[in-house]
């Protein structure tokens, strides 16, 4: 499964980097490191809604707050 999370201007200021990091640490939490690729993208066109993450090609927005939650249950049940 890949996901990308834009590093876009708009989502880097919304806190993509943090967004990536946590994802990361998820990641590697559940040793999922070999079923996840995780990518950096630019702009997905839907800036206003926070760091915008897809999953399958299904565009997500998600914050800092919500990445465990969009990981629970977006991420692991593709799995």
């Amino acid at each position: 499964m890949k996901i990308k999370v834009c590093i876009g201007s708009s989502c880097h200021l919304k806190g993509s980097r943090q967004v990536v990091e946590q994802l990361q640490g998820l990641i590697a939490q559940k040793g999922l490191e070999d079923k996840i690729e995780l990518a950096g993208t630019f702009c997905m066109n839907n800036c206003q809604n926070g760091v915008c993450v897809s999953c399958e090609d299904q565009i997500c927005s998600v914050t800092p707050e919500t990445v465990e939650q969009f990981f629970n249950s977006e991420v692991l049940p593709r799995l």
